[in-house]
């Protein structure tokens, strides 16, 4: 996906902050739509279909991380990056474990939002067709299209959020083999640090919840001691 195909929704109950942010992200090439709090978003959502979400966590009436829960409910391939004047590790976690893809502390550089929103895009798998047969891995009644990107039950396909897509393309690249969270952490594209290894935790526990019949005994995505994780499909 390119800059000029994505269409951005802004998310943000200050009014000046909201014309900054389209106004930047316009220049940059994207479509960008705005919405003041969550109840317009949702009904903005209702019409229109959108790349990613840009959402501010502190807004009257229902907060951001309220909305990004319910957002995973239905959306839960929607790519969404959480703004707050909450910078803490702790917030960080939390924002994840509510369904954000990314997490940018205010303030922050107006580049470097632009750097993430590249970032998580950049990990939205494609769907162009593919012409040859693709490879498949068995996890149990689940099968995962390693050429697509996509996962299935049966005829129904199973959503993942952008970073947890990018989990799969990776650990589907070397089945049986561990990695390290500081290698995952590198090829998620993020910086690294301890914050950001606890942060492929929190993913990993999500990813798990819709791959393992028991996610608290995982089969197939494995906790290798003193390794990392591994992917071990049938």
């Amino acid at each position: 996906m390119t800059d000029l195909d994505a269409h951005i929704l802004i998310v943000d109950d200050d009014e000046r902050i909201r014309g900054l942010l389209q106004k930047f992200l316009m220049r940059h090439g994207f479509l960008v739509s705005a919405a003041r709090d969550a109840s317009h978003a949702e009904r903005i959502l209702s019409g229109l279909d959108f790349d990613m979400i840009v959402l501010d966590v502190m807004m009257p009436g229902e907060d951001g991380m309220s909305f990004c829960r319910r957002l995973r409910e239905d959306r839960n391939d929607l790519p969404i990056l959480l703004l707050t004047a909450k910078g803490e590790t702790q917030d960080r976690i939390a924002g994840l474990e509510a369904g954000a893809d990314d997490y940018l502390a205010k303030p922050f550089e107006p580049k470097e939002l632009l750097l993430r929103i590249n970032s998580i895009l950049r990990r939205v798998p494609a769907s162009e067709p593919v012409d040859v047969l693709p490879k498949v891995l068995s996890l149990g009644e689940l099968r995962y299209d390693v050429e697509k990107g996509t996962l299935w039950n049966g005829d129904t396909p199973v959503r993942l959020t952008a970073t947890e897509a990018q989990l799969m393309r990776i650990f589907s690249g070397c089945p049986g083999e561990p990695l390290s969270r500081a290698k995952l952490v590198e090829d998620l594209g993020r910086d690294g640090g301890q914050a950001q290894e606890r942060a492929v935790d929190v993913q990993i526990t999500r990813l798990r919840r819709k791959i393992e019949a028991d996610p608290k005994q995982p089969r197939y995505l494995q906790t290798v001691r003193g390794a990392g994780y591994m992917l071990a499909p049938d």
